[in-house]
């Protein structure tokens, strides 16, 4: 009997061939398995959040406030309320004066500030003072405190030969100092000072301002501040 000495030999190296084929492949599998990183998606970068800068909104234009007009130049003369006197004022550029007279012994000159809205304050010597307002332009309502009274007065707008006049002079070394008001029915009420005694004023011309003291011709001029 032939033993199998070279048939055994074939089969066991073609065995070995076949388990070293097997190990192989396992090992390359595991290798390439191994090898493998399944790519992670990179996140995705947030946007930041910019705050936007807020937006200035215009700010409201503001409507200037109407200007007022100075009060308008003009004269005015009326009577107080009890009839007792006469009171006229001039108005010039935001400037007032006055006269308060009563046609015998009292009487006051006073000035001041006209506002735009046509109130003034008028003053004088001896605590004398004149509070008004100019009505739509056509008369000056108020009160004048004068001679130790207080008297409420109605001026209305007066148009020439109306309004306040004054004359100044020397007459036969005396000092003369005259004033008049022309009321705008014709009516005059004025007081003549010589030397520092008050009386009754002459009768002027409405028309020129002349009138005669003591024999000397002079004229009596409008008043304005």
């Amino acid at each position: 009997m032939k033993r199998p000495g070279p048939l055994f030999t074939l089969l066991a190296g073609l065995l070995l061939g076949l388990f070293m084929l097997s190990l192989n492949s396992t090992t390359g599998t595991e290798t390439a398995s191994s090898g493998y990183r399944e790519a992670t998606p990179s996140p995705t970068p947030k946007k930041s959040a910019t705050a936007s800068a807020p937006t200035s909104s215009p700010s409201p234009s503001v409507a200037p406030s109407p200007s007022r007009k100075p009060a308008a130049n003009a004269d005015y003369a009326g009577r107080t309320d009890d009839d007792s006197a006469s009171v006229a004022v001039s108005v010039r550029d935001g400037k007032g004066i006055a006269y308060f007279c009563d046609g015998h012994a009292e009487e006051s000159w006073l000035k001041g500030d006209v506002e735009d809205d046509g109130t003034m304050r008028l003053t004088g010597t001896h605590g004398a003072e004149l509070n008004g307002t100019l009505q739509q332009g056509r008369r000056i309502r108020g009160t004048v405190e004068a001679a130790g009274g207080r008297y409420a007065f109605t001026a209305d707008r007066a148009t020439k030969p109306s309004g306040l006049y004054r004359a100044t002079a020397t007459v036969r070394g005396a000092k003369i100092d005259g004033g008049w008001i022309v009321l705008p029915d014709g009516r005059q009420v004025g007081i003549l000072t010589r030397a520092g005694k008050p009386a009754a004023a002459p009768r002027i011309d409405p028309e020129t301002g002349t009138v005669t003291v003591d024999g000397q011709l002079l004229t009596a001029r409008p008043v304005t501040p």
